[in-house]
């Protein structure tokens, strides 16, 4: 028989516009007697069903991560009651018997004998900074979007610039675009376009020119252009601030980003973006391997009948997974500290070039976690032996003649030790 952990707990099926809570008290014997009440989401109901949970002797609640709509349910019952947030998939419904009011009373019924587990909730100060961290990620996304805007513009228009320089966004190629939209393809002065061209990028001054020979501008690209390289500057400047704001209020925390950041890989601005997502206390997970579940970074597993189906990762992790690859790939391409660049490629030979950069990763958010919840920088147990192969000491082969000296030269008691015969 399973043993009833919450006597008393209330489900929640929550919509946009409407709450449907079930509140189930279990007496000792074991029977549960259920109450069943809707409320709506406007804030003086919401606080109506706060007041209407601690007068049924309520403090413990469990509800769906549906959207954003739990939120501010959240909000207004996280000081007085313990709420516990599940995904959707876990809790749920039979098809053909899925209404609001059964499902309020499944949560409840799972619930009260803890057969979910709740996700994990940051305290309110990350909140706030996962929600700015997770703001500029749109940001970039949608940088990413004009920048390709941009490029087709140039494509249109025959200008080759993005094919001779390596970055066509550039101070370079942004001057040269200026001036070619202020002229035609046959005003222009190729010495004046010359002078446009910075130090970095002389050496490619006739491909330059050769690439915007002939161009044609239409007036439509013209204006698509001009506004997509406004609001790129637009967006430069929204990203900055958005910056600023996230390195304000980790400053509480520094400490935990200056020891992640001393990875390879890793820069201040990634150490906040993670630590805003996993926050600074490494408790909520129950080990390292549990950390790197959560951020869908280990196989998922897909067995029946001895046989694997599937070892693709999970799909947890939407906005701190692609940050742990763009890092380790960072962390890969770094001279100065070879740590993972030697680690990636010993799995590349085995596993391939996917496998062995979400490996890195993987080990990346391992290592970020013992950092974090021991406070030290980065030293892993391996490092000096993986650097400096030649300076260890090779593999001894034991045998009868030296097996004994080799037990003393590691530290142990020979004195007692006796050889014997093999017959």
């Amino acid at each position: 028989m399973m043993r009833i952990i919450y006597p008393i707990c209330c489900g929640l099926d929550v919509h946009k516009n409407v709450i449907v809570a079930t509140i189930v008290t279990t007496n000792k014997a074991g029977i549960s007697e259920y109450i069943q009440e809707s409320f709506s989401t406007i804030n003086s109901d919401i606080q109506r069903f706060h007041d209407w949970l601690i007068e049924n002797n309520c403090y413990h609640v469990c509800m769906e991560s549906t959207g954003k709509y739990w939120i501010p349910i959240f909000n207004y019952l996280e000081a007085d009651i313990d709420v516990c947030l599940i995904h959707p998939k876990y809790v749920k419904a039979i098809k053909g018997k899925k209404t609001d009011k059964k499902d309020s009373k499944w949560i409840a019924d799972l619930y009260k004998f803890d057969l979910v587990r709740c996700s994990f909730i940051p305290p309110k100060d990350f909140r706030q900074l996962r929600e700015l961290a997770r703001y500029r990620f749109k940001l970039v996304c949608m940088k990413s979007s004009e920048k390709n805007r941009l490029q087709n513009c140039m494509t249109l228009s025959n200008i080759g610039i993005a094919s001779v320089l390596s970055d066509p966004f550039g101070k370079t190629a942004t001057e040269i675009m200026a001036y070619l939209l202020e002229h035609t393809s046959d005003s222009i002065n190729e010495r004046a376009v010359r002078q446009l061209i910075k130090k970095g990028a002389k050496a490619k001054s006739d491909e330059i020119i050769a690439a915007i020979k002939g161009y044609k501008i239409e007036t439509d690209q013209a204006k698509k252009y001009e506004l997509a390289h406004n609001h790129l500057e637009y967006l430069n400047e929204m990203i900055l601030q958005t910056e600023v704001e996230l390195y304000v209020r980790i400053k509480p925390y520094y400490e935990f980003v200056e020891f992640v950041s001393t990875m390879p890989g890793m820069t201040e601005l990634s150490s906040t973006i993670v630590l805003a997502e996993t926050g600074v206390d490494m408790s909520v997970f129950d080990d390292a391997a549990h950390l790197c579940s959560w951020c869908g970074l280990v196989p998922a597993n897909n067995e029946s009948a001895g046989t694997k189906k599937s070892t693709r990762i999970a799909k947890a992790g939407d906005y701190l997974k692609p940050m742990m690859v763009q890092c380790a790939l960072a962390a890969i391409k770094c001279k100065s500290q070879p740590y993972f660049a030697i680690k990636y490629g010993r799995f590349k030979k085995r596993r391939g070039l996917k496998k062995a950069i979400i490996a890195i990763a993987r080990m990346m958010m391992v290592s970020i976690y013992h950092m974090v919840s021991e406070k030290k920088p980065f030293q892993p147990s391996d490092y000096e032996e993986l650097l400096n192969p030649h300076n260890h000491n090779e593999r001894v082969v034991l045998n009868d003649s030296n097996v004994f000296a080799y037990l003393e030269a590691q530290g142990y008691d020979i004195s007692l030790l006796v050889k014997c015969n093999d017959n």
